[in-house]
């Protein structure tokens, strides 16, 4: 029993293992997601943090153990981001011809996101530098933990604070958008961009291709707009 003890605590310590359970959390997720027909609740990030979570709390291990093994996913998402740029091109006639309307609730989605944001936490009287990890909550976690941190916020925290709201965009989109009778895909993904980031992308391109194209300009486009806005918006709410 303790040889299997001594083991243990050898590959625990070992990158490749917690990389390893990533992956492998990951693709039992999103089996389960596909049993279910995709059903918008069983999100397969969301399973996917469950089980490592789960794992994690069982073997004891703390976080910054996991991240050293686990960050090489967390740098696949600039790649990933990137990537995006292909569907937008394959339908770039289909874009320009929405340019206009996309413009325009790109910035009443990005004035709403921080507004509520930051307009909420003051009237709760949250603390400062808690506000400024909220913040950027809608943008994708790279340029969100950027933000938060040339501003003083915690980047850890915004990185939750960012999964949590990608995860429950993810889970609300498809419900709400049928509520409201949107039938158009391009702005069914670009509401899922624009409120959930690259959880919510993802969830577009498993909708549709054209859904997830225009889920993947509002990712980006509201990435740029709110590393503009945020310290704007954190001196005039303040």
């Amino acid at each position: 029993m303790s040889g299997d003890f001594a083991v243990w605590v050898y590959l625990a310590r070992t990158p490749l293992l917690w990389l390893t359970v990533t992956l492998a959390a990951y693709v039992v997720a999103d089996r389960i997601s596909a049993a279910t027909g995709r059903h918008p609740v069983a999100n397969p990030v969301l399973i996917a943090v469950a089980i490592t979570g789960t794992v994690l709390a069982l073997t004891g291990t703390p976080y910054p153990t996991y991240f050293a093994g686990a960050q090489f996913v967390h740098f696949l998402l600039g790649p990933a981001t990137v990537v995006l740029a292909l569907p937008l091109y394959e339908h770039r006639a289909t874009v320009m011809r929405a340019l206009l309307p996309m413009l325009a609730a790109l910035a009443a989605g990005c004035a709403v996101a921080l507004g509520t944001a930051i307009g909420l936490a003051r009237l709760l009287g949250i603390p400062q530098d808690v506000i400024v990890s909220l913040a950027p909550k809608s943008v994708t976690s790279g340029v969100a933990m950027g933000i938060a941190e040339a501003l003083g916020g915690d980047p850890t925290l915004t990185a939750v604070l960012v999964m949590t709201t990608g995860i429950t965009g993810a889970i609300l989109v498809t419900p709400l958008m049928d509520l409201l009778r949107v039938r158009d895909m391009r702005a069914r993904g670009f509401a899922a961009g624009l409120a959930a980031h690259g959880v919510g992308t993802a969830r577009a391109f498993q909708v549709s291709e054209v859904a997830g194209t225009f889920a993947g300009i509002a990712m980006g486009l509201n990435a740029f707009l709110t590393a503009i806005l945020v310290p704007l918006a954190l001196r005039l709410l303040s």
